[in-house]
């Protein structure tokens, strides 16, 4: 398996979430099938990290005016593992799997919110960019230490 790859026995024993949210799957989310759009999930986890960086303290738009620094997905793997269907709920969470000075790998499911049964898992790659050189460049010490805490 690639360092970029997760696999559920992984995520099984990865410690618990940083990081929960629910989302209710509407009509919106679902393709002519009435199952997730597979792109939507990416949203779903989107939704997830920004939501948990939030809850550190960590607003992008904050982020990017005071330190001049954007986060960006660098890679990512998903496995779709089974489908979620219209007026379902999801938990979606984040786990941090390894954090380095420019970036964080994290690992990110959808589960039934009922059964728990995962529908998606999922390793992302996040790295800290330098908005003006473009370049990667470390994340701010506060949140460095804000997700150590988390890990």
């Amino acid at each position: 398996m690639s360092e970029r790859q997760i696999s559920l026995p992984e995520l099984r024993g990865a410690a618990p979430p940083a990081f929960e949210m629910r989302v209710r799957v509407y009509y919106e989310d679902t393709d002519a099938g009435g199952i997730v759009y597979y792109a939507n999930y990416l949203r779903y986890f989107e939704r997830a990290r920004t939501d948990w960086l939030r809850a550190l303290g960590a607003v992008h738009s904050e982020i990017d005016r005071d330190h001049g620094l954007v986060l960006v997905v660098k890679d990512m793997a998903i496995d779709y593992l089974a489908p979620a269907r219209l007026d379902d709920e999801l938990l979606v969470d984040v786990r941090v799997l390894e954090a380095r000075r420019a970036s964080l790998r994290l690992a990110q499911s959808a589960r039934d919110a009922t059964s728990g049964a995962a529908r998606v898992i999922s390793s992302v790659r996040v790295a800290a960019i330098d908005r003006a050189s473009g370049r990667a460049t470390g994340f701010p010490r506060w949140l460095s230490q804000a997700v150590a805490a988390e890990h």
